[in-house]
């Protein structure tokens, strides 16, 4: 189901619990809800839809990835950068890195790992952050 944008700075600055199997559902919201702004949005956090669940889902080329519980374990190469936000206005400045390494569960709550870089490893780190609360 496509859920509703959430600019609430209140929520979007809280910390986001753990994912658990009750939570599927709010994973296929926000994959739906991803692929629905697909044409001005590449990723977004489960708080993004007024949920504080450690969920994110990113584009992959074409291809909506759900990850639940990320963690980076490994930055590599920082640079500067801008970035915009469908729940924020405007556009702000941060600090990303080129390359990270990432894991995971996949909604079958089979437990991942991945090394990103570029563009992919940026729009991670980007709602990453949303899950810590940290809105840039």
């Amino acid at each position: 189901m496509i859920r509703e944008i959430n600019r609430d700075i209140i929520l979007l600055k809280k910390k986001c619990r753990p994912a658990e199997k009750k939570d599927l559902p709010i994973a296929r919201n926000l994959k739906d809800t991803l692929v629905f702004h697909q044409k001005e949005c590449v990723g977004m956090a489960a708080n993004m839809i007024g949920e504080p669940v450690c969920i994110i889902a990113v584009m992959q080329f074409i291809m909506p990835v759900v990850m639940l519980n990320p963690v980076i374990t490994a930055k590599k190469q920082p640079y500067d950068t801008e970035e915009g936000c469908l729940s924020l206005s405007g556009r702000r400045k941060t600090t990303r890195w080129q390359e990270i390494t990432v894991r995971w569960q996949d909604m079958d709550f089979v437990l991942h790992q991945g090394t990103f870089s570029g563009y992919m490893a940026q729009i991670i780190q980007h709602e990453c952050d949303h899950l810590n609360g940290i809105v840039i």
